[in-house]
Parts: structure tokens; C-alpha cells; sequence
């Protein structure tokens, strides 16, 4: 499973290389010629642009022969042809890989939300086996897998950087299913070992509540096909618990590896009126696409705050960018994955396809995100908070004074913080999003609930 931005757009492409033919032979000059010299090299004629050269099939075709005889097992056709298909893709980027029918299983399952595994997104950086971001309530998540960590070992057995499939998919299986990770995690110099059991991963991929009234907390995990439709109506559900408009929202795509651009945009596009929400750019006139905002926001004008972090990738950065460029959402946390790409799945036939990066994408200033990623515009550490485990001193208050007056709403007992508060006080950036919002929404004057007919032309 790999971090990834995909459009549901196949291209018709031309697969057969120019292939550049010998050089003609050289004529001799004409006698007296005194711009030729008497004793010329002979010239080679120039390789046309996109041809290949055909030193290069040479070479290829003298090494493909000694692996066939000299290598010290006997290794079939088959086997070596699809290993040159697999590297002529992963020398291109990290996205760009063959899809065999368990791969585009695996892709699918991705984008609907439903899969036998540890609910954990990796990328293969560099021959290594880098987490981008466990999935929400997963085995993974759970057992304190985060962004950044690498994977080292899977049952002991050491993650080869020349079979990072292999280990992708020995991550999945049968539910119920022991699993040993040795994880390094991120600043850290020795690796952990992580024991999970393997579970079905159903990924509702919104989630929201109510932080206090007026204030709703959306967390959007990943983007996956019905992901817009998701949000309006925990958005629309949230709305109808708080008996009133809400004030405010915190959106959370921390974690979020990615999914599909048109959900991106989807999910972009219930917060915003007006305005370009991504461009995308790329050699083939078909991945030349610009999407646009169009009336009607679910939030009708609320101040909006988004949390990010290095897990923040893809899809999940498309709408960071949009809603930060159009001025839309104030972004807090830290600085995002980096991921600037688009890849399409090209099918080759029934069970083999091709997973390529075909574009880059622009936010609307017009800038690439690639391998930068967005800064965020509050910038916070990765820190927590903590609650000592008793006072240092007692705290004393009106009630604690003997023969105080009786008031009205003092209450039998001390008041216990809800859920929510609990949540608040555990997470430090969440909590520093809702004193944002607060702030944004005592200066914000409320909007005019949107019109029906700018909320049917959303969809």
C-alpha cells in the first residue's frame, strides 16, 4: 500500500520506441574538397529525440544473455522479464510501479475502504520501508506505529531493499493472524518490536464530533470514493446536534496518506464558493486539468482550522493547499509529506496494469508542493500534553471555605471533564486548533445560511 494521488482517467498510450537505425555510411569528398579533411572519422549520424540507442539494447540484450548462462541457478524468461518491467518502472519515482492482480486488488480494496491487514500506508524510500501513516483505530495505530517510523524486520526476517513488494505484502493476511514489526521509530537509533494480530480494516474515512457547542472536530483519514458524501452528512449530522449554526470547525488530515483526486477536490469544494481548487499539469494533453470550486459552503462562511503533519500526503495536501491558498482554513501543525504527483492506472489486460505517474499538480497560486510540502501557517512541535499526578499544593477555592454561601450552581462534587475534554487535554494540537477557532470565530460575523439553489449545485 503506497501513498498515492490517482486519477480515474485512462490514456491511450503509444508504446513502441523509435528505434535509432546503424549510421549510413560516409560518401568520400570530392578531390580538392579543403573543407573535408583527407583522412575523416567517420561521422555517426545523430540518434533522433526519443529514439533508443542502440548501444543501449545492446547492452541489454548481452547482459539479459549472461544472467541466462552464467547466472549460478537457472533462471527462466518469464522471471527475468518481469523484473526488467518492474525496474525500468521504479527507476522513474517512488509512485510508478507494474500492478499484477493482487496489487490491483490491493488498490481497489484502498479506495473502497475495506481490506484484511494492519491498517498501515508505507512508501519504499530508498531500499527502505518508510510508514507515511497508520490508518484511524487500526492494529497499527493502536500499537503506536506513527509516521516516519521504518520497518525493519517482519517476523524477524529483515525487510531486503531488493524485495520491498515481498514485505508490502507480507503485511496483509489472514485476518485474526500474528504479526511481529521490528519498527525503528523516528530520532531513534534501535528498533521495537511490535506484536499485532492482522484484522479486516474498515475504513469509514470521516469521522466528526462535537469538541464543545458550536465547535464541531472532523477527522478525514484518507480519501476514498464516497469521502465527500461522507463529510456532508456528519457535517449536516453535527449541525442538527448543536440546534444551531455551527461557529466553527477544526478539519484533522493529520495521517492522511492520500487517496483519490477527485475526492480531494470533492471534499475541497464543500468548503469553498468560488476559486480554483488544483491544476494539473503533465506531457499528454489529457492530464492538462484545472478544478474550480463551485457555489455553496457546508460550513456557510465558518471559520476553519486545519491540522496537518509530515503524514499529510497526496490527496490530503491538495486540499491543504487549496483551502490555504483561497484563504479559506487557517493551517496549523507542521509541514506536510511533499507529495506534488498524480499517478494513473494504465490496464495493460485483464489482470495487469500499470501504476504512472502522468502529472504534477499546482495549487491555485500556481506553485508545486513537490517534495517541499506545505508549511503550515502556525508551526507546532510534535509535543504532548500531560497531567501531573497530583496537585503540588491544594487548590483553594470559595467552596473550600467553611460557612461559604451556598451558590446556585455549585453543585455536589467536583465537575469531571467529558470525553472530548479528555481528548483536548491529551492532544496538544488539537487543543491549540480550538483555541484558534475561538479566536477566528469572535471576529467572525455569521454567514447567511446558504441559498437551496447553490446547495443543489453542489451535487
Amino acid at each position: 500500500m503506497f501513498t498515492r494521488l490517482l486519477v480515474p482517467i485512462l490514456f491511450a498510450l503509444g508504446c513502441a520506441p523509435a528505434l535509432a537505425a546503424d549510421p549510413p555510411p560516409v560518401a568520400a569528398p570530392p578531390a580538392g574538397d579543403a573543407s573535408v579533411p583527407a583522412k575523416s572519422t567517420p561521422v555517426k549520424a545523430p540518434v533522433p529525440k526519443n529514439a533508443v540507442d542502440l548501444a543501449d539494447i545492446r547492452a541489454f540484450t548481452a547482459v539479459y544473455s549472461l544472467v541466462k548462462q552464467a547466472y549460478v541457478d537457472d533462471v527462466d524468461d518469464h522471471r527475468l522479464m518481469q523484473a526488467a518491467i518492474h525496474g525500468l518502472l521504479a527507476g522513474l519515482d517512488p509512485h510508478s510501479e507494474y500492478l499484477g492482480k493482487e496489487q490491483i486488488d490491493d488498490l481497489t480494496e484502498d479506495t473502497t475502504g475495506s481490506y484484511a491487514g494492519l491498517g498501515i500506508e508505507v512508501l519504499q524510500v530508498e531500499g527502505t520501508l518508510r510508514v507515511v501513516a497508520p490508518i484511524d483505530d487500526s492494529p497499527a495505530e493502536r500499537a503506536g506505529i506513527k509516521a516516519g517510523d521504518t520497518i525493519v524486520r517482519i517476523n524477524g526476517k529483515p525487510v531486503q531493499s531488493d524485495d520491498l513488494d515481498g514485505a508490502v505484502a507480507q503485511l496483509r493476511g489472514k485476518p485474526g493472524s500474528d504479526i511481529t514489526l521490528s519498527v525503528l521509530h523516528e530520532k531513534q537509533s534501535v528498533p521495537v518490536d511490535v506484536a499485532m494480530k492482522r484484522e479486516v480494516i474498515r475504513v469509514a474515512s470521516v469521522r466528526g464530533r462535537l469538541l464543545e457547542p458550536g465547535y464541531a472536530y472532523l477527522r478525514v483519514s484518507q480519501f476514498q470514493a464516497d469521502t465527500g458524501a461522507q463529510l456532508r452528512k456528519r457535517i449536516e449530522r453535527l449541525q442538527a446536534d448543536n440546534k444551531a449554526p455551527l461557529r466553527g470547525a477544526v478539519l484533522d488530515l493529520r495521517s492522511n496518506p492520500g487517496g483519490l483526486l477527485t475526492s480531494a477536490v470533492e471534499v475541497s469544494d464543500e468548503f469553498l464558493d468560488s476559486g480554483v481548487i488544483v491544476t494539473t499539469r503533465g506531457r499528454l494533453k489529457e492530464s492538462d486539468l484545472s478544478f474550480r470550486a463551485t457555489p455553496g459552503d457546508l460550513l456557510n462562511g465558518a471559520p476553519l482550522v486545519m491540522l496537518v503533519d509530515n503524514g499529510t500526503a497526496s490527496a490530503a495536501e491538495i486540499v491543504a493547499g487549496a483551502l490555504k491558498d483561497n484563504h479559506r482554513a487557517l493551517l496549523m501543525g507542521r509541514r506536510t509529506f511533499g507529495k506534488g504527483s498524480v499517478q494513473t492506472v494504465l490496464p495493460l489486460d485483464a489482470e495487469h496494469a500499470v501504476k504512472l505517474t502522468t502529472a504534477r499538480y499546482y495549487t491555485p497560486s500556481g506553485i508545486s508542493i513537490q517534495a517541499a510540502g506545505i508549511q503550515p501557517d502556525i508551526t507546532l512541535a510534535d509535543l504532548a500534553l500531560s497531567q501531573r499526578d497530583s496537585e503540588p499544593t491544594p487548590i483553594i477555592g470559595e467552596r473550600d471555605l467553611r460557612n461559604h454561601l451556598k451558590g446556585a450552581n455549585e453543585g455536589d462534587g467536583p465537575v469531571t471533564p467529558g470525553a472530548a475534554d479528555r481528548d483536548l487535554q491529551k492532544d496538544y494540537a488539537l487543543n491549540e486548533a480550538l483555541n484558534a477557532l475561538k479566536a477566528l470565530a469572535s471576529r467572525n460575523k455569521p454567514a447567511a445560511p446558504a441559498s437551496a439553489s447553490a446547495e443543489n449545485q453542489k451535487g
